[in-house]
């Protein structure tokens, strides 16, 4: 059986405010709806392992699937209540990882070593390295051996500045994605705001807003 691994943020909160964010719940049931239909299996980590919060802003784009996947056992405990640790991860397992968004993982997953870790070994034997919005920020800092970063001189994308602005979060945000991959070399691609949008570049498969978790899935597969 085919496996993707799939990575969800711990983090509650924006950091220095009261503002309740998290996982944005789409960018992981449309990508899990799509890719599971498709016959793969997947396992859900987050830096911390265990409970993962949800933007409580992301309620206002669920549709049936959404809510399907979301009210099932399986990935309530799973997912939201069991995640895995890095630490308890093999990455030979898998097939692809998939960096899901939401705010919270601009704290959590640009600076997990770990995480890194397991991105640049299912990346060195021949999988897929791929992320979805906010979820870029998992891949803007794993290097290769040779110390590069894994995005330079990549067509990649994910939540752009101007998005950032649209969704008023340009001010409490640590950094701004899109900045920081072309800082580290990247090619970075973009399309109107809040439009469905992906692309590939090799093994790297990468969507710019949470309208675009489908398409990263689609791409995915259609490689497997």
């Amino acid at each position: 059986m085919k496996k993707i691994l799939v990575v969800l943020t711990n983090t509650i909160e924006y950091k220095g405010t009261d503002q309740a964010t998290g996982l944005w719940l789409g960018e992981a049931t449309e990508f899990v709806d799509e890719v599971t239909k498709a016959g793969f299996e997947v396992d859900y980590v987050s830096p911390k392992g265990g409970f993962v919060p949800l933007d409580p802003r992301s309620f206002k784009y669920t549709d049936k699937s959404t809510m399907a996947i979301y009210s099932s056992s399986d990935f309530q405990q799973r997912a939201l209540t069991n995640s895995l640790k890095p630490t308890q991860i093999q990455p030979e397992d898998y097939q692809a990882i998939y960096y899901t968004g939401g705010h919270g993982v601009m704290w959590d997953f640009p600076t997990n070593p770990e995480l890194q870790s397991i991105t640049k070994k299912i990346y060195q034997q021949g999988g897929f390295v791929t992320s979805v919005c906010h979820g870029i920020a998992g891949l803007l800092n794993v290097k290769d051996d040779d110390g590069n970063y894994l995005i330079a001189g990549k067509k990649i994308t994910g939540f752009t500045t101007a998005e950032e602005i649209l969704a008023g979060k340009r001010k409490v945000v640590p950094f701004l994605n899109e900045e920081v991959a072309k800082m580290h070399g990247a090619n970075f691609q973009k399309k109107r705001a809040y439009k469905e949008f992906a692309i590939q570049d090799g093994q790297l498969i990468t969507g710019q807003n949470p309208f675009s978790a489908r398409a990263v899935a689609r791409i995915l597969i259609e490689n497997n």
